[in-house]
Parts: structure tokens; C-alpha cells; sequence
């Protein structure tokens, strides 16, 4: 971790010395508060998501590596490490703002109406989470771990430095590189500039795939979400997304959903014996498994509990947790003890009877609409 520190020190160092050339040498005034917002937005929270991703990143190594890169020689290692990550990142970053879940978790760093140092460092606690499964195909391909880190993080100084609001224009580098000047465009409010410039560190991505916007002086500057009046409470921001993705993705009708009692003890008893199960294996299989099976029965129980509350995405949510365990079991729990296997098919059962619960749930919908009645649902 003391590299990360001494990163911090260098980041905080900059910010500080961005401030006093604002402050004192261009005499404007510094919007402490959103600042402040930016650079306390939870890094011990980002922090351990992304000692999370480099873990993953290193298990993949470990278990699904095809060795291609890593029979190259090193220089060309480094070369291909440092183009393919800023490749990856660019995919990654255009599909964020293209899925509405992946923008539910990168809407946080847009919210940010300065374009200062701090707004580099406002990002989601979830943003390792997300941006995985985009830079896991290096590791599949067997870009060693080291080069993995240190690339990621040269890329990342770059991008902190295409932050600050000193520096208008770069010269020749503007038409190459990610500079302050291209990254602006994309944080911009003009029509012109929505979705363009995804780059982290290359030009060279957004020119091949069509989604570079060259700054403009005619244009105006502001930055920002319109219409998006965010709270600097970094909790909330970080989940106020993601809670409206959420809401519109599983929305709340005004009649609660009836489940049969039967059905919520029959699913309660069933996610019980697997409590046992985990229980009886603690400390007998890796620390890694055990954390994934106590993730999924801490997010089963606050399904059952989602049904309990006549919640339409507990019953969703359970349903596709029952479906779902099967398959987790076989490719990444592989464990064959009798208990978890007795549990098996009490949550296929339960997931089934869910199903009935929905489908005529839905019928009675459509049939309420039809009429032009009020339906209750059962």
C-alpha cells in the first residue's frame, strides 16, 4: 500500500498547487465545496476495489492464462501492455456511457461542474468493479501482472493530469494525445460534445472509431450533467445512480406483490440450509470461495427479505439467485458435499413456484389494464 500513499501525496500536491495559481495568480475564486466533494469521494472505498481488481486480474493470470504475451520479449511486452490497456480502456469508458448500468456507476465523475484536478479523483467506489471484465482479457492473454500495474497506473497520471484547468492548449499534442483541451469536450454540456472523446491517453481510438470532437472557442464551456443537481454527501452521490437505475430497471407498482406465506418459508428454509452448509465448510476451502458464497447468501437474504416487504424485485431477484446458484456451484464452488447438494434443487424448486407467482402476476396485470380495473396482485 505505500506506493498508493505516495501517489496520494503527489495527487494532493498538484490539487494544492492548481489552487494557489487559480487563487493568487488568476484571481478567481475556489469552489471549495465541490472540491471537497471530489477529493474525500471514498478512496479508501476505491481503494480496496481496486487492490480487488489487481487480485482478479492476477487469479486470471493464474488460471486462464494462454501465454501468448508473456513469451514475447519483454520490451515488447511493455509496448503491447501499454497500448492494449489504453485500447481496453477505451471500450470500457464508450460503453459506460452507452449501458445504463455501467453509466448508473460512471455518472459519478460527470457530475462534477469544475474542471479541476479534483474532478480526476471523483470517481465511483464501483469503478474497478466495472471497468474488470474490459482489461480481464489481458490477463487472459498473459500480460504479466507487473506490467499490468504499472501501465494502468502511468495511463492514470495521464488522465489526472488532462484534468487540470490551467493548461487551454498543448500544441501538436492535442492532435495526438488526450490532452486538457480534448478531455474538456467530453465532460462538455454542448450537444456537440455529448459522448465524444472516450481516450485515456491516445487520440488514436477516438479518431479510428469516430468519436472525436476537437475543442472549439465559438463554443460554450461549461461542464456538467444537465439538470443533475447532485448532493457533495460522497455516500450519496455515489449511490444516488445507481438507486435510479435500479428503481427504473425494477419499478415499484402501487399494489405490493402477495406472496403465499408457504412460498417465503419454503425459500427462507432453503437459503437456511444453505447458511448451514457454509457454516460446516468455513475455513475448509479457499478464502476466496468463502467470501463468494457468504456474498451470495447475504444477497439472498435481502431477497427473501425484498419478497417479505411484498417487493416485486425481491421475487424477481430471488428467482434469478435460485437459477443462478446452480451454475455457480458447478464452475466456481465445485464443492459435492451432500448438504449443499440437497439445496440444489429446493432452490430450483423455489425458483420455479417464483415463476408461477410472476406469470400470474403478470396475467392479472394485463387483464386489470385491459378492463380498465384496479388489480390487486396475488
Amino acid at each position: 500500500m505505500t506506493q498508493f500513499a505516495y501517489a496520494y501525496v503527489f495527487m494532493l500536491a498538484m490539487i494544492l498547487l492548481e489552487v494557489g495559481i487559480v487563487k493568487y495568480a488568476q484571481r478567481k475564486t475556489i469552489p471549495w465545496v465541490e472540491m471537497i466533494a471530489n477529493l474525500n469521494s471514498g478512496h479508501l472505498v476505491m481503494l480496496l476495489f481496486r487492490s480487488l481488481e489487481i487480485a482478479g486480474f492476477a487469479f486470471l493470470l493464474a488460471h486462464a492464462n494462454l501465454h501468448l504475451v508473456d513469451q514475447l520479449p519483454v520490451i515488447w511486452q511493455w509496448i503491447f501492455g501499454f497500448i492494449a490497456w489504453d485500447f481496453c480502456f477505451y471500450w470500457m469508458h464508450r460503453l459506460h456511457h452507452k449501458i445504463p448500468l455501467l453509466w448508473a456507476v460512471h455518472h459519478v465523475h460527470h457530475q462534477g461542474e469544475e474542471f479541476n484536478l479534483t474532478l480526476a479523483v471523483r470517481n465511483s467506489w464501483y469503478s474497478s468493479l466495472t471497468n474488470f471484465p474490459f482489461i480481464a482479457p489481458l490477463a487472459i492473454l498473459g500480460l504479466p501482472l507487473e506490467i499490468f500495474v504499472v501501465a494502468s497506473s502511468i495511463h492514470y497520471t495521464v488522465q489526472f493530469y488532462n484534468h487540470n484547468g490551467l493548461i487551454k492548449k498543448s500544441g501538436f499534442l492535442d492532435k495526438i494525445m488526450v490532452t486538457p483541451a480534448n478531455h474538456k469536450v467530453h465532460h462538455g454540456l454542448h450537444p456537440l460534445y455529448i459522448d465524444k472523446n472516450f481516450g485515456g491517453t491516445f487520440l488514436l481510438w477516438d479518431k479510428l472509431f469516430g468519436s472525436f470532437q476537437e475543442l472549439r472557442d465559438d463554443i460554450d464551456d461549461r461542464i456538467g450533467l444537465k439538470g443533475d443537481i447532485s448532493s457533495h454527501n460522497p455516500v450519496w452521490f455515489n449511490h444516488r445512480p445507481l438507486i435510479k437505475w435500479i428503481k427504473k430497471r425494477f419499478p415499484e407498482t402501487d399494489n405490493p406483490l402477495q406472496l403465499s406465506q408457504a412460498y417465503i418459508g419454503f425459500s427462507g428454509i432453503s437459503l437456511f440450509i444453505l447458511s448451514i452448509f457454509y457454516v460446516y465448510i468455513h475455513g475448509k476451502i479457499p478464502a476466496y470461495k468463502e467470501w463468494s458464497l457468504f456474498t451470495g447468501l447475504f444477497i439472498g437474504m435481502f431477497l427473501i427479505g425484498g419478497m417479505s416487504d411484498k417487493k416485486s424485485w425481491g421475487l424477481k431477484g430471488w428467482i434469478i439467485f435460485c437459477f443462478a446458484f446452480p451454475i455457480y456451484q458447478i464452475i466456481w464452488l465445485q464443492h459435492h458435499d451432500p448438504i449443499l447438494l440437497a439445496c440444489v434443487p429446493l432452490l430450483i424448486l423455489s425458483a420455479i413456484w417464483g415463476v408461477k407467482f410472476l406469470s400470474l402476476t403478470k396475467r392479472e396485470v394485463r387483464r386489470g389494464k385491459a378492463k380498465g380495473l384496479h388489480i390487486r396482485k396475488k
